[in-house]
């Protein structure tokens, strides 16, 4: 969608996103709030595609917790399913039962299994636990038992993470399940903890100890990789592999250059444009003063929405004003940014238009270093005060 950088209406600005095939939804209306996150569900779909195809022939899932990563779970979840992806994986049972709404026919796990006496909750959705202890496990057992259900589960193996998961050396005993009919194992997976440092020797101590249990659960589908896990190789692939961050359209191979598409783009309109002397501060602590006489543009979107970069030096932070990369000056408070427009034409910068923050060439690998961050803390950290708009050519909702 192109930047609009002169003052549109809400009516306006809600005619041209429908104009092209988006679905606005959610959020406060436009003239309520000081901020449009826009998320492309089709760029979320192709990226999706680009990782399926890489590795093929294992399948692909899509991990859509924690809101789609901020994007929206029912808009994404929906978008994946239309667009081939059958499994899905997410972090609690609340989150699984809205994708269920969305994809009626997909197989979804939940990685932080369940908490005591919550067993019942995953028939009730035909979701599938991911086990991580023999506590949990004990627990499932019983409720399969008694209810008769055979769902499933997927069993969590600790390979170095040291986070969740059952230890390896229960795995032998546990593998003998195997000999029973209808033993309930979907799937036995593991997690990276540095596939995002390639060269790291964790990474091939983990791909070595997975490759063990996979012989000792011969017949039974195994996943490894999560989004620059995808990146390690073909050893890492295994029979499915669970991206996440990199299908909201963060770099999964950092260092080298961003293979999927962007993803959210986010405006911010501006509060007023102020005439600043030289010598003068802007913001708390005044870290910033005022080399010349300078014009100020006050944008309505703070760190309360997720913006968190501090100062414009040393991070080089910017906005993209009328076409005009301009730097961020200032502390970042709550509610507001302050962005140095002096080299923009007067004429350009009026109160009610609009300031690009994330889009347009500003990337959340971007704002996630400006801000000292990483790109998932800038997308779970977005907030929910902007008016939302997901666009798609197949006006998915």
């Amino acid at each position: 969608m192109a930047v609009h950088e002169r003052k549109l209406t809400s009516r306006e600005v809600e005619t041209a996103l429908a104009a092209e095939g988006a679905s606005v939804s959610a959020g406060p209306p436009l003239i309520e709030t000081g901020g449009i996150l826009t998320v492309d569900l089709d760029a979320i779909v192709a990226n999706w595609r680009n990782l399926a195809e890489r590795v093929s022939p294992a399948d692909c899932a899509a991990v859509v917790k924690a809101d789609a990563y901020g994007c929206g779970l029912r808009q994404v979840a929906a978008a994946l399913a239309k667009g081939g992806c059958e499994t899905f994986f997410v972090a609690h049972i609340h989150e699984a039962r809205i994708v269920r709404a969305s994809a009626p026919d997909a197989v979804i796990y939940v990685l932080n299994g369940f908490p005591p006496g919550g067993a019942s909750y995953f028939a009730t959705s035909r979701l599938r636990p991911v086990i991580g202890s023999l506590a949990e496990l004990v627990e499932w057992d019983a409720f399969c038992s008694v209810h008769g259900w055979t769902e499933g589960a997927a069993f969590h193996f600790d390979t170095g993470m040291s986070r969740l998961g059952l230890a390896i050396d229960e795995a032998p005993a546990l593998s003998a399940r195997l000999k029973t009919p209808g033993h309930g194992i979907a799937l036995i997976m593991s997690h990276f903890a540095c596939a995002d440092t390639p060269e790291h020797p964790l990474n091939a101590r983990q791909i070595q100890l997975f490759r063990e249990l996979r012989m000792m659960f011969r017949g039974v589908a195994a996943s490894l990789a999560n989004s620059p896990g995808i990146f390690l190789g073909t050893a890492a692939h295994c029979d499915l592999v669970r991206p996440g961050v990199a299908l909201y359209g963060v770099n999964p191979t950092p260092g080298s250059p961003n293979p999927m598409q962007p993803v959210v783009s986010l405006k911010g309109r501006l509060v007023q444009v102020r005439k600043v002397a030289r010598g003068a501060s802007v913001g708390y602590g005044a870290t910033w003063t005022a080399p010349k006489d300078s014009r100020i543009a006050i944008v309505a979107v703070g760190y309360g929405d997720g913006h968190l970069c501090a100062t414009a030096q040393p991070s080089g932070a910017h906005a993209i004003v009328a076409g005009t990369r301009c730097p961020i000056v200032g502390r970042v408070s709550m509610d507001l940014i302050a962005v140095d427009v002096t080299a923009v034409p007067e004429k350009s910068t009026r109160r009610g238009d609009f300031a690009t923050l994330l889009g347009d060439g500003i990337g959340v690998d971007d704002l996630a270093a400006w801000s000292g961050m990483i790109g998932y803390e800038v997308l779970t950290g977005l907030g929910t005060r902007h008016h939302r708009v997901w666009t798609s050519s197949s006006q998915q909702s």
